[in-house]
């Protein structure tokens, strides 16, 4: 459950777009501060207590993914790009940097909402009780376990074995639940940018991890397909 008040820092230097941002968040229940430049936005976000941080990329001062760099260096807070680039190389890169997730300009106030909230209860399911941080090195759903440092996976308490890349591409959307991605942008992430291969390859990997993770690999349940878009996990 979401709990009211909570308090978001938008940083984007489009006054207009920040304060409709600001409205429609404050509507549903957020407290909502806003700043113009990377500069003073990556200082306040490290200087107070925020439960989320909307980042637009391209900022004066200093930009979006020098910002995101900065602040996951010293918190664990959610974070969601705001972009009007097309390229996935962009978005891609700001996950990579430790971004939670993205979205494109233009976009509805009603899905950034939507995506805002994901992101908060996301954040306290990975919580594991009030007051205290989360594990950043696992993951843990309860019938799910990874242990990114050990690279080691159980699901309902029995350990799994995974082939370097089916775990890279399961711990890479497992950590991003709910959030959907295309065939490119998995082999991007996982294969690499600068490799140029076939996009059956990734799902290939999915069927693979179905077969090793669902009950019933020919109805998945947590390695979603989502038709025309990609693939999702849902715990």
């Amino acid at each position: 459950m979401i709990h009211t008040n909570q308090k978001i820092l938008i940083i984007e230097d489009d006054k207009d777009i920040a304060e409709l941002e600001k409205d429609f968040l404050e509507i549903n229940g957020f407290t909502v501060l806003t700043e113009g430049d990377g500069i003073k936005g990556a200082e306040r976000a490290l200087s107070e207590d925020f439960a989320l941080v909307l980042l637009d990329l391209m900022l004066p001062g200093k930009d979006g993914i020098r910002v995101c760099r900065e602040i996951r260096e010293k918190i664990d807070i959610p974070i969601l790009l705001v972009t009007a680039r097309t390229e996935d190389v962009d978005k891609v890169r700001g996950l990579g940097l430790g971004a939670d997730d993205y979205i494109t300009k233009p976009f509805s106030m009603a899905e950034l909402v939507a995506r805002v909230k994901a992101h908060l209860a996301r954040y306290e399911r990975l919580t594991k009780s009030a007051g205290h941080p989360k594990q950043a090195n696992e993951i843990d759903f309860g019938w799910l376990q990874i242990n990114q440092p050990t690279r080691r996976v159980f699901v309902n308490g029995s350990e799994i074995t995974l082939a370097n890349k089916e775990y890279e591409l399961f711990c890479f959307l497992a950590a991003h639940e709910e959030m959907v991605f295309s065939k490119e942008q998995l082999y991007d992430k996982i294969w690499g940018e600068d490799m140029y291969g076939d996009m059956k390859t990734v799902a290939v990997h999915i069927n693979r991890l179905r077969e090793k993770i669902e009950k019933d690999p020919a109805n998945p349940k947590h390695l979603q397909t989502v038709w025309g878009a990609g693939y999702r996990f849902m715990a």
